[in-house]
């Protein structure tokens, strides 16, 4: 089972990878695993399918574009008292095959078999596509 989430702010997979690599920093500073963190106030009900083998699906823009692996989800306090879920993946962003998806609040579950592929190489590569290329092309149906 993998989770889809909308990267709000993000113009890109590369404005999301330079925010995933300030969180990742700051979390090492703080003596923490090197792992990229997101906060969430639900705890996801399929906690198990997602740490054996999930994703985070991240929709950048309309389209889904790129994952995170999961590693593990814990109950955390936040600042205010509140109890939420703390979702920690591998850093490396993975880019998929961009899939369209409309606007939605929190996470959705994203079963194995809706899932998009991954296009390769973790991002860092000099011969990526731009986003808006790429979302062009899947308008077009040419990808």
């Amino acid at each position: 089972m993998h989770l889809q989430k909308l990267s709000v702010g993000s113009k890109s997979i590369e404005t999301l990878a330079d925010w995933q690599e300030t969180v990742v920093d700051r979390r090492k500073a703080a003596g923490l695993s090197a792992h990229h963190e997101h906060v969430t106030r639900m705890f996801p009900k399929q906690k198990d399918a997602l740490e054996a083998g999930g994703s985070i699906f991240w929709v950048i823009k309309g389209m889904i574009l790129c994952r995170n692996p999961i590693v593990r989800l814990e109950e955390v306090v936040r600042r205010d008292g509140v109890k939420a879920c703390s979702i920690l993946m591998e850093s490396t962003l993975i880019p998929v095959m961009p899939t369209p998806r409309r606007a939605f609040q929190g996470w959705r579950y994203l079963k194995p078999e809706d899932a998009p592929h991954d296009m390769g190489e973790a991002i860092g590569d000099d011969d990526e596509l731009p986003t808006k290329l790429m979302r062009k092309l899947v308008e077009l149906g040419a990808w």
